[in-house]
């Protein structure tokens, strides 16, 4: 068993919280599981990915394993992946690529933190099963309360062995073995074309919401009309960019820069805008809330907040977007937001924006526009 330092792992530049930590028991487990996988694993053949902050990636380091290769769908976690390694001194053993074929190909060992997606997972399965080695072993592991049999049979359609560990500490590991040889065009992006809307929606795996309309962008966009105009807009932690999109071409003279901090929705926000015409007016960026943006920069800002961290719920990374918000509007600009009506989002727009008006209320979802002060 690995004696790398798991508690000197932090999160930053996430969110902290008591309930919140940078490492757990399925990654202890994931690396006891494919110890000898990874002894026997030569330079570059050693593929991480999902690695929440670091601790995969660097215990593997610790161990020895060399040129590891790494994919992290939130910014948050790459940076903190990247901030750990720094405090530990261990810099060299972080490379970052993207999710595609440079990331898997020559992989022999893969470990792998389940995605809640199972579209993230066939994504993953499939991209291995295609370009790694046809010796490769996956080691995906999660907390068994996230864990379905639903995972096991994605893997295996792109694996002829799929086996699991037993349950240790409340965690488990699936391990997935003989790749299936593949042919045809990639499953993924998926594309769906929603006549109501007369807009095609593209996404990777692990986007929110994949191909579908989630209900409470369907339901601000019943309000894009009332939306003001003005010469740029930003739809923050933009999905799949289906605000972005609507916006931009529902505005000819529109700039709308789109932005979130998961690698597969901005992979999907601008595939999507490249789908329905308007590429050219959408600039998509990934970013940890608007870091990039200059301060009163915007006038207009569109956002439907997560209140989820991985399966966590937490209401932070609503108010930590609402701050960013505040920072990133001109004076007189406005946050047009949608949100879960029983989180009560209201009186903390009013103190972070300025004042507040309700645009429309059903049985689930508020659609307010926040002035800046």
């Amino acid at each position: 068993m690995t004696d790398f330092a798991f508690d000197r792992l932090r999160r930053w530049p996430d969110i902290e919280a008591d309930n919140l930590f940078a490492f757990d028991a399925s990654d202890r487990l994931i690396l006891e599981t494919a110890a000898d996988s990874l002894r026997a694993a030569g330079g570059g053949e050693t593929v991480v990915v999902g690695d929440r902050y670091g601790a995969l990636t660097l215990a593997a380091a610790h161990d020895g394993a060399t040129g590891i290769r790494t994919h992290q769908d939130e910014l948050s976690g790459e940076r903190a992946l990247d901030a750990n390694a720094k405090a530990l001194s261990m810099t060299d053993a972080v490379s970052h690529f993207p999710l595609d074929a440079t990331l898997f190909r020559g992989a022999k060992a893969v470990l792998l933190q389940l995605p809640r997606s199972l579209d993230a997972l066939a994504e993953i399965a499939e991209l291995i099963a295609r370009h790694a080695e046809p010796d490769v072993t996956v080691y995906a592991g999660g907390r068994v309360k996230h864990m379905t049999r639903a995972m096991n049979d994605v893997l295996a359609r792109f694996f002829g062995t799929v086996t699991a560990s037993l349950a240790q500490q409340k965690s488990r590991v699936l391990i997935a073995r003989d790749p299936v040889p593949l042919s045809g065009e990639p499953a993924w992006p998926a594309r769906e074309f929603h006549s109501d809307l007369g807009l095609w929606v593209v996404a990777h795996g692990a986007a929110f919401a994949g191909t579908k309309i989630d209900i409470g962008t369907r339901f601000l966009l019943e309000f894009l009309d009332a939306v003001p105009d003005a010469a740029d807009a930003v739809d923050l932690g933009c999905g799949t960019g289906v605000l972005a999109t609507a916006l931009a071409r529902a505005r000819p003279a529109m700039r709308v820069t789109a932005t979130d901090q998961s690698a597969a929705a901005v992979a999907s926000a601008r595939e999507t805008a490249l789908a329905n015409g308007i590429a050219d007016r959408v600039s998509v960026v990934r970013d940890d809330g608007l870091s990039m943006q200059p301060d009163a920069s915007s006038s207009l800002i569109l956002l439907n907040p997560p209140f989820h961290v991985g399966a966590t719920v937490h209401a932070g990374i609503a108010h930590k977007l609402f701050a960013a918000a505040a920072r990133v509007l001109r004076p007189g600009g406005e946050l047009w937001a949608v949100w879960n009506s029983h989180l009560g989002y209201r009186s903390a727009l009013e103190r972070t924006i300025g004042p507040t008006r309700q645009i429309g209320r059903n049985a689930k979802f508020t659609v307010t526009a926040s002035t800046k002060r």
